[in-house]
Protein backbone atom coordinates (compact mmCIF):
# COMPACT_ATOMS: atom_id res chain seq x y z
CA UNK A 1 0.00 0.00 0.00
CA UNK A 2 1.26 3.76 -0.59
CA UNK A 3 0.85 7.15 1.20
CA UNK A 4 -0.59 9.30 -2.25
CA UNK A 5 0.10 12.36 -2.58
CA UNK A 6 -0.95 15.29 -4.94
CA UNK A 7 1.12 18.53 -5.19
CA UNK A 8 -0.18 21.25 -7.22
CA UNK A 9 -2.14 18.59 -9.43
CA UNK A 10 -4.27 20.13 -12.27
CA UNK A 11 -5.61 18.67 -15.27
CA UNK A 12 -7.33 20.55 -18.69
CA UNK A 13 -8.24 18.23 -21.85
CA UNK A 14 -7.92 21.34 -24.20
CA UNK A 15 -4.38 22.89 -24.79
CA UNK A 16 -3.58 26.18 -22.88
CA UNK A 17 -6.15 26.76 -20.41
CA UNK A 18 -6.58 30.30 -19.58
CA UNK A 19 -9.18 30.72 -17.04
CA UNK A 20 -10.37 27.82 -13.85
CA UNK A 21 -13.43 26.81 -16.34
CA UNK A 22 -10.90 25.91 -18.90
CA UNK A 23 -9.90 22.78 -16.33
CA UNK A 24 -11.56 19.25 -15.65
CA UNK A 25 -9.91 19.19 -12.16
CA UNK A 26 -8.38 22.46 -11.18
CA UNK A 27 -5.22 23.08 -9.17
CA UNK A 28 -5.11 21.07 -5.93
CA UNK A 29 -2.47 19.78 -3.17
CA UNK A 30 -3.59 16.77 -1.21
CA UNK A 31 -2.79 14.04 1.18
CA UNK A 32 -4.32 10.23 1.22
CA UNK A 33 -2.30 8.49 4.06
CA UNK A 34 -1.24 4.53 3.45
CA UNK A 35 -4.26 2.75 5.00
CA UNK A 36 -6.88 5.15 4.62
CA UNK A 37 -10.24 4.83 3.06
CA UNK A 38 -11.17 7.54 0.56
CA UNK A 39 -14.32 8.36 -0.96
CA UNK A 40 -14.84 11.01 -4.47
CA UNK A 41 -18.20 12.41 -3.95
CA UNK A 42 -19.80 14.45 -6.12
CA UNK A 43 -22.13 14.49 -9.31
CA UNK A 44 -21.72 13.64 -12.92
CA UNK A 45 -18.30 15.93 -14.60
CA UNK A 46 -17.62 17.16 -11.46
CA UNK A 47 -13.56 15.86 -12.15
CA UNK A 48 -13.85 12.74 -9.75
CA UNK A 49 -13.01 10.18 -12.45
CA UNK A 50 -10.27 12.04 -14.37
CA UNK A 51 -8.55 12.30 -10.61
CA UNK A 52 -9.10 8.82 -10.01
CA UNK A 53 -7.52 7.80 -13.49
CA UNK A 54 -4.64 9.91 -12.76
CA UNK A 55 -4.28 7.72 -9.64
CA UNK A 56 -4.15 4.97 -11.65
CA UNK A 57 -2.04 6.38 -14.70
CA UNK A 58 -4.59 6.36 -17.22
CA UNK A 59 -4.80 9.81 -17.75
CA UNK A 60 -1.16 12.12 -17.65
CA UNK A 61 -1.94 15.22 -15.76
CA UNK A 62 -1.32 18.76 -17.49
CA UNK A 63 0.23 20.26 -14.24
CA UNK A 64 1.72 19.02 -11.02
CA UNK A 65 2.71 15.93 -9.69
CA UNK A 66 1.51 12.32 -8.41
CA UNK A 67 3.99 10.62 -5.50
CA UNK A 68 3.60 7.41 -4.50
CA UNK A 69 5.32 7.27 -0.96
CA UNK A 70 7.29 10.33 -1.96
CA UNK A 71 8.15 9.05 -5.14
CA UNK A 72 7.29 10.61 -8.05
CA UNK A 73 5.03 8.24 -10.76
CA UNK A 74 3.11 11.01 -12.62
CA UNK A 75 5.20 9.99 -15.91
CA UNK A 76 4.70 6.25 -14.96
CA UNK A 77 2.15 4.03 -16.52
CA UNK A 78 -0.46 2.11 -14.55
CA UNK A 79 0.99 -1.23 -14.61
CA UNK A 80 4.21 0.40 -13.19
CA UNK A 81 2.29 2.07 -10.30
CA UNK A 82 1.30 -1.56 -9.33
CA UNK A 83 -2.54 -0.43 -8.79
CA UNK A 84 -5.72 -2.53 -8.99
CA UNK A 85 -9.03 -0.90 -10.58
CA UNK A 86 -12.42 -1.77 -9.77
CA UNK A 87 -15.09 -0.48 -12.81
CA UNK A 88 -18.61 0.06 -12.77
CA UNK A 89 -19.04 -2.90 -14.56
CA UNK A 90 -17.68 -6.28 -13.75
CA UNK A 91 -14.72 -7.02 -15.39
CA UNK A 92 -14.30 -11.08 -15.08
CA UNK A 93 -13.21 -13.96 -17.52
CA UNK A 94 -17.03 -15.77 -17.97
CA UNK A 95 -15.32 -18.95 -19.55
CA UNK A 96 -13.07 -19.90 -16.61
CA UNK A 97 -13.74 -20.40 -12.54
CA UNK A 98 -14.58 -18.24 -10.36
CA UNK A 99 -11.28 -19.85 -8.62
CA UNK A 100 -9.16 -19.24 -11.67
CA UNK A 101 -10.70 -15.31 -11.86
CA UNK A 102 -9.25 -14.79 -8.58
CA UNK A 103 -5.60 -16.63 -9.63
CA UNK A 104 -4.67 -15.29 -12.69
CA UNK A 105 -3.01 -11.57 -11.70
CA UNK A 106 -0.97 -14.46 -9.83
CA UNK A 107 -0.37 -16.46 -12.21
CA UNK A 108 0.58 -13.81 -14.58
CA UNK A 109 3.23 -13.13 -11.81
CA UNK A 110 4.87 -16.36 -11.89
CA UNK A 111 4.21 -17.38 -8.49
CA UNK A 112 4.07 -20.90 -7.62
CA UNK A 113 1.28 -22.79 -7.28
CA UNK A 114 0.79 -23.49 -3.93
CA UNK A 115 0.70 -19.57 -3.31
CA UNK A 116 -1.54 -18.54 -5.38
CA UNK A 117 -3.96 -21.42 -4.31
CA UNK A 118 -3.70 -20.13 -0.40
CA UNK A 119 -4.33 -16.89 -1.38
CA UNK A 120 -7.22 -17.51 -3.31
CA UNK A 121 -8.88 -19.21 -0.54
CA UNK A 122 -7.84 -16.40 1.78
CA UNK A 123 -9.63 -14.03 -0.54
CA UNK A 124 -12.14 -15.90 -1.44
CA UNK A 125 -13.42 -16.48 2.33
CA UNK A 126 -13.37 -12.75 3.10
CA UNK A 127 -15.67 -12.54 0.10
CA UNK A 128 -17.99 -15.24 1.61
CA UNK A 129 -17.38 -17.39 -2.11
CA UNK A 130 -15.80 -20.20 -0.87
CA UNK A 131 -18.29 -22.64 -2.33
CA UNK A 132 -18.49 -20.23 -5.34
CA UNK A 133 -14.72 -20.81 -6.51
CA UNK A 134 -15.40 -24.61 -8.61
CA UNK A 135 -18.59 -22.82 -10.60
CA UNK A 136 -18.11 -21.04 -14.24
CA UNK A 137 -18.11 -16.88 -13.39
CA UNK A 138 -21.07 -16.66 -16.54
CA UNK A 139 -23.61 -18.50 -14.16
CA UNK A 140 -23.37 -16.25 -11.52
CA UNK A 141 -25.39 -13.07 -10.57
CA UNK A 142 -24.54 -9.08 -11.05
CA UNK A 143 -23.67 -8.85 -7.67
CA UNK A 144 -21.55 -11.93 -7.41
CA UNK A 145 -19.20 -10.95 -10.47
CA UNK A 146 -18.62 -7.70 -9.17
CA UNK A 147 -17.47 -9.50 -6.14
CA UNK A 148 -14.94 -11.06 -8.24
CA UNK A 149 -13.32 -8.19 -9.48
CA UNK A 150 -13.17 -6.83 -6.27
CA UNK A 151 -11.56 -10.25 -5.09
CA UNK A 152 -9.08 -9.69 -7.95
CA UNK A 153 -7.84 -6.31 -6.66
CA UNK A 154 -7.49 -8.08 -3.41
CA UNK A 155 -5.45 -11.30 -4.31
CA UNK A 156 -2.57 -9.09 -4.93
CA UNK A 157 -0.26 -8.03 -1.83
CA UNK A 158 1.82 -5.73 -3.42
CA UNK A 159 -0.48 -3.04 -4.85
CA UNK A 160 0.05 0.13 -4.14
CA UNK A 161 -3.92 1.16 -3.96
CA UNK A 162 -7.18 -0.51 -4.88
CA UNK A 163 -9.61 2.37 -7.08
CA UNK A 164 -13.24 1.55 -7.47
CA UNK A 165 -14.79 3.18 -9.65
CA UNK A 166 -18.66 3.55 -9.34
CA UNK A 167 -18.35 -0.39 -8.27
CA UNK A 168 -21.99 -0.61 -7.70
CA UNK A 169 -23.83 0.86 -9.55
CA UNK A 170 -25.17 -1.94 -11.48
CA UNK A 171 -26.15 -3.67 -8.26
CA UNK A 172 -29.65 -3.83 -6.16
CA UNK A 173 -30.10 -2.04 -3.20
CA UNK A 174 -30.05 -4.88 -1.00
CA UNK A 175 -26.97 -6.04 -2.25
CA UNK A 176 -25.15 -2.64 -2.31
CA UNK A 177 -25.80 -2.33 1.31
CA UNK A 178 -24.27 -6.11 1.78
CA UNK A 179 -21.05 -5.22 -0.34
CA UNK A 180 -20.67 -2.05 1.18
CA UNK A 181 -20.64 -4.03 4.82
CA UNK A 182 -17.93 -6.05 2.81
CA UNK A 183 -15.87 -3.67 1.54
CA UNK A 184 -16.12 -2.23 5.23
CA UNK A 185 -14.75 -5.01 6.86
CA UNK A 186 -12.18 -5.99 4.31
CA UNK A 187 -10.44 -2.57 4.82
CA UNK A 188 -10.26 -3.00 8.94
CA UNK A 189 -8.89 -6.37 8.30
CA UNK A 190 -6.47 -5.54 5.75
CA UNK A 191 -5.85 -1.91 6.45
CA UNK A 192 -5.77 -1.62 2.28
CA UNK A 193 -5.82 1.90 0.44
CA UNK A 194 -8.67 2.25 -1.10
CA UNK A 195 -10.66 5.06 -2.90
CA UNK A 196 -13.78 4.51 -3.81
CA UNK A 197 -15.39 7.10 -6.73
CA UNK A 198 -19.10 7.94 -6.00
CA UNK A 199 -22.26 10.56 -6.93
CA UNK A 200 -24.00 8.49 -4.04
CA UNK A 201 -23.40 10.59 -0.51
CA UNK A 202 -24.51 6.92 1.41
CA UNK A 203 -21.58 4.73 -0.57
CA UNK A 204 -18.94 7.35 0.22
CA UNK A 205 -20.17 8.40 3.95
CA UNK A 206 -21.01 4.58 4.95
CA UNK A 207 -17.80 3.61 3.07
CA UNK A 208 -15.23 6.21 3.84
CA UNK A 209 -13.38 7.44 6.51
CA UNK A 210 -12.39 10.78 4.29
CA UNK A 211 -14.76 11.93 2.15
CA UNK A 212 -13.26 14.58 -0.76
CA UNK A 213 -16.20 16.43 -2.18
CA UNK A 214 -16.16 17.60 -5.64
CA UNK A 215 -18.06 20.14 -7.96
CA UNK A 216 -17.10 21.95 -11.34
CA UNK A 217 -13.67 19.77 -11.63
CA UNK A 218 -12.84 22.00 -8.54
CA UNK A 219 -12.38 19.98 -4.59
CA UNK A 220 -13.99 22.15 -1.96
CA UNK A 221 -14.16 19.78 1.07
CA UNK A 222 -12.67 16.86 2.43
CA UNK A 223 -13.75 15.60 5.85
CA UNK A 224 -15.24 12.70 7.72
CA UNK A 225 -18.87 12.78 7.81
CA UNK A 226 -19.99 14.89 10.66
CA UNK A 227 -17.50 17.90 9.91
CA UNK A 228 -19.73 17.43 6.39
CA UNK A 229 -22.86 17.38 7.61
CA UNK A 230 -22.25 20.06 10.13
CA UNK A 231 -19.54 22.94 9.04
CA UNK A 232 -19.64 22.70 5.16
CA UNK A 233 -16.96 24.84 3.87
CA UNK A 234 -19.12 25.35 0.74
CA UNK A 235 -22.28 25.86 0.02
CA UNK A 236 -22.84 22.94 -2.56
CA UNK A 237 -21.62 20.74 0.43
CA UNK A 238 -24.15 22.04 2.29
CA UNK A 239 -26.57 21.23 -0.65
CA UNK A 240 -25.35 17.90 -1.63
CA UNK A 241 -24.67 16.19 1.91
CA UNK A 242 -28.03 15.20 3.97
CA UNK A 243 -31.47 14.30 2.53
CA UNK A 244 -32.96 16.67 1.66
CA UNK A 245 -29.59 18.95 1.58
CA UNK A 246 -29.38 22.16 3.70
CA UNK A 247 -31.63 24.98 3.46
CA UNK A 248 -29.89 27.94 1.86
CA UNK A 249 -31.12 30.94 1.53
CA UNK A 250 -29.77 34.72 -0.24
CA UNK A 251 -29.72 37.08 2.49
CA UNK A 252 -29.28 41.03 2.82
CA UNK A 253 -28.48 42.82 6.18
CA UNK A 254 -29.50 46.09 7.44
CA UNK A 255 -28.31 48.33 10.81
CA UNK A 256 -28.54 45.28 13.56
CA UNK A 257 -30.21 42.27 11.83
CA UNK A 258 -30.02 39.40 9.12
CA UNK A 259 -32.92 40.23 6.32
CA UNK A 260 -34.42 37.37 4.94
CA UNK A 261 -36.55 38.86 1.90
CA UNK A 262 -38.49 41.65 3.60
CA UNK A 263 -38.53 39.99 7.23
CA UNK A 264 -35.89 40.89 10.27
CA UNK A 265 -33.92 37.95 11.86
CA UNK A 266 -32.26 38.85 14.62
CA UNK A 267 -28.63 37.11 15.33
CA UNK A 268 -26.20 37.83 18.14
CA UNK A 269 -23.50 40.85 17.45
CA UNK A 270 -20.23 38.78 16.42
CA UNK A 271 -22.38 36.84 13.86
CA UNK A 272 -23.91 40.34 12.22
CA UNK A 273 -20.10 42.26 12.55
CA UNK A 274 -19.03 39.26 11.08
CA UNK A 275 -21.36 39.39 8.21
CA UNK A 276 -20.93 42.98 7.63
CA UNK A 277 -17.14 42.22 6.98
CA UNK A 278 -17.87 39.80 4.47
CA UNK A 279 -17.90 40.67 0.81
CA UNK A 280 -20.11 39.19 -1.61
CA UNK A 281 -23.57 37.30 -1.96
CA UNK A 282 -24.79 36.53 1.04
CA UNK A 283 -26.46 33.17 2.19
CA UNK A 284 -27.99 31.57 5.23
CA UNK A 285 -27.85 28.03 5.23
CA UNK A 286 -29.75 25.87 7.92
CA UNK A 287 -30.40 21.99 7.39
CA UNK A 288 -33.86 20.81 7.93
CA UNK A 289 -33.33 18.60 10.97
CA UNK A 290 -31.94 21.56 12.73
CA UNK A 291 -35.22 24.26 11.64
CA UNK A 292 -38.00 23.75 14.01
CA UNK A 293 -41.51 25.18 14.46
CA UNK A 294 -41.67 28.01 16.50
CA UNK A 295 -43.86 30.09 18.78
CA UNK A 296 -44.89 33.38 17.24
CA UNK A 297 -42.65 36.10 17.27
CA UNK A 298 -39.75 33.72 18.96
CA UNK A 299 -36.59 35.45 18.51
CA UNK A 300 -34.58 33.87 15.51
CA UNK A 301 -37.73 33.12 14.06
CA UNK A 302 -39.48 34.18 10.63
CA UNK A 303 -43.36 34.12 9.59
CA UNK A 304 -43.92 31.44 6.88
CA UNK A 305 -46.59 29.80 5.59
CA UNK A 306 -47.02 26.02 5.55
CA UNK A 307 -47.15 24.34 2.10
CA UNK A 308 -47.32 20.67 2.80
CA UNK A 309 -46.42 18.39 5.40
CA UNK A 310 -45.78 14.46 4.27
CA UNK A 311 -45.43 12.08 7.08
CA UNK A 312 -42.13 9.73 6.70
CA UNK A 313 -42.29 7.06 9.28
CA UNK A 314 -40.37 8.57 12.17
CA UNK A 315 -40.94 12.30 11.66
CA UNK A 316 -42.55 15.13 9.02
CA UNK A 317 -41.17 16.81 5.86
CA UNK A 318 -42.59 20.32 6.35
CA UNK A 319 -42.22 22.50 3.10
CA UNK A 320 -42.45 26.08 4.08
CA UNK A 321 -42.41 29.43 1.95
CA UNK A 322 -41.02 32.60 3.62
CA UNK A 323 -41.25 35.69 1.27
CA UNK A 324 -40.68 33.61 -2.02
CA UNK A 325 -37.76 30.99 -0.22
CA UNK A 326 -38.61 27.48 0.32
CA UNK A 327 -37.73 25.88 3.48
CA UNK A 328 -38.12 21.85 4.83
CA UNK A 329 -37.91 21.24 8.44
CA UNK A 330 -37.73 17.71 9.96
CA UNK A 331 -40.73 17.98 13.12
CA UNK A 332 -41.75 15.50 15.18
CA UNK A 333 -44.76 12.89 14.52
CA UNK A 334 -47.14 14.17 17.37
CA UNK A 335 -46.88 18.17 15.92
CA UNK A 336 -50.16 18.72 14.67
CA UNK A 337 -49.85 20.99 11.72
CA UNK A 338 -52.28 22.68 9.25
CA UNK A 339 -51.82 24.92 6.15
CA UNK A 340 -51.09 28.32 6.84
CA UNK A 341 -49.03 30.85 8.69
CA UNK A 342 -46.62 29.22 10.72
CA UNK A 343 -42.78 30.39 12.70
CA UNK A 344 -39.63 28.76 11.73
CA UNK A 345 -36.56 29.03 13.64
CA UNK A 346 -33.85 30.13 11.39
CA UNK A 347 -30.91 31.50 13.69
CA UNK A 348 -29.99 28.32 15.60
CA UNK A 349 -26.41 27.47 16.77
CA UNK A 350 -26.57 24.80 13.38
CA UNK A 351 -26.89 27.57 11.69
CA UNK A 352 -23.90 28.77 9.05
CA UNK A 353 -23.33 31.36 6.48
CA UNK A 354 -21.88 32.03 3.33
CA UNK A 355 -20.17 34.74 1.28
CA UNK A 356 -20.05 34.01 -2.38
CA UNK A 357 -20.61 30.30 -1.08
CA UNK A 358 -17.78 29.55 0.80
CA UNK A 359 -18.79 29.75 4.47
CA UNK A 360 -18.01 32.73 6.57
CA UNK A 361 -15.35 32.38 10.14
CA UNK A 362 -14.36 28.61 9.23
Amino acid sequence: MARIEFQNLAHAYRPNPATLDDYALQPMSMVWEDGGAYALLGPSGCGKSTLLNIVSGLVTPSEGKVLFDGRDVTALSARERNIAQVFQFPVIYDTMSVFDNLAFPLRNRKLPPAEVKARVHEVAEILDMTRELGRKASNLAADAKQKISLGRGLVRKDVAAILFDEPLTVIDPHMKWMLRRQLKKIHHQLKLTLIYVTHDQVEALTFADEVVVMTNGRVVQKGGPEALFLSPDHAFVGYFIGSPGMNLCPISLDADAVKVGSQRLHVDGNTLATLKSANGELKLGIRPEFTRIAASEEPGAVKARLLRAQSLGNYQLVTADCDGHVFKAKVETHVTLAEGPVWLRLAAPETVFFSNDERIGR
